[in-house]
């Protein structure tokens, strides 16, 4: 695949308004054009570091009539740039990245599936593999497959928590996270590997480290994982208005 910094376009460039407050995790008040009109927030972290009253945000428009909140919450500006809420777009810009080209550690992967079914209770984001006679392109895994190959599993974090310059995760206590990584643990026993992705979107941060001080355990759990040959990385994002995408360069670990 030939390396492309083609971004991710929306389907229709962002509106933009004011972010005035969050409620009940998932709902938001924005001013647009002197009205307040609330919105979806696709993020179940805490948003620490993000919601400043007032500030400039951005967010898209369903025309689909059967929601009941048109309006979703994208991006929000803090004083040191834009920052993406929408947890959702991060799995699309590490597929897109992939499939771009764009991410060199990957380059021996030529064949993918999102959202890969491990057993009845566990789902991993992506499962990269290279082509062959056993496991040919456009494979449909299944767990009984899965246990008979050699795939490398990533698991794909949303990022949106800065601190004195660091990307931070997580922004709140996360034992689904925490369950993850154990899962990831699991897979590099059984002779796959295995990669936890950090993709944080902003691009003000000059390095990546867990939040010990929201949560001690998964800090604590990453670095065991680290040690069990679970891969880390941490990329950056650009986000505009009409588009938004993976910056390929890794940010700097500190664990």
């Amino acid at each position: 695949m030939a390396a492309c910094a083609a971004p991710m376009k929306f389907t229709e460039p962002l509106n933009e308004g004011q972010f005035l407050k969050r409620y009940k995790r998932f709902f938001a008040d924005l001013k647009v054009n002197g009205q307040t009109t609330t919105a979806h927030v696709p993020n179940t972290g805490s948003l620490k570091s993000c919601l400043e009253e007032g500030a400039p945000c951005r967010f898209s428009t369903s025309a689909d009539p059967t929601r009941k909140l048109p309006h979703t919450l994208q991006m929000i500006k803090t004083s040191s740039g834009w920052v993406g809420v929408n947890t959702h777009l991060a799995n699309d810009l590490v597929w897109e990245a992939w499939t771009l080209g764009l991410l060199p550690r990957w380059k021996d992967f030529d064949s993918g599936q999102r959202e890969v079914k491990l057993h009845a209770k566990t789902r991993i984001d992506l499962a990269l593999w290279k082509s062959s006679e056993d496991l040919p392109a456009g494979t449909k895994l299944t767990p009984p497959l899965i246990e008979k190959s050699r795939l490398h599993f990533v698991e794909v974090k949303n990022v949106t928590l800065r601190e004195g310059g660091l990307a931070l995760f997580p922004d709140a206590v996360t034992e689904r996270g925490q369950k993850h990584l154990k899962e990831l643990m699991e897979l590099v026993q059984k002779k796959h590997t295995a990669e936890i992705l950090f993709l944080v979107q902003r691009d003000d941060c000059q390095a990546f480290a867990p939040a010990d001080h929201i949560d001690p355990i998964y800090g604590k759990l990453l670095r065991q994982a680290i040690k069990a040959g679970v891969q880390i990385s941490a990329y950056p994002c650009e986000l505009k208005k009409e588009e938004a995408r993976l910056l390929p360069r890794l940010l700097p670990l500190e664990i």
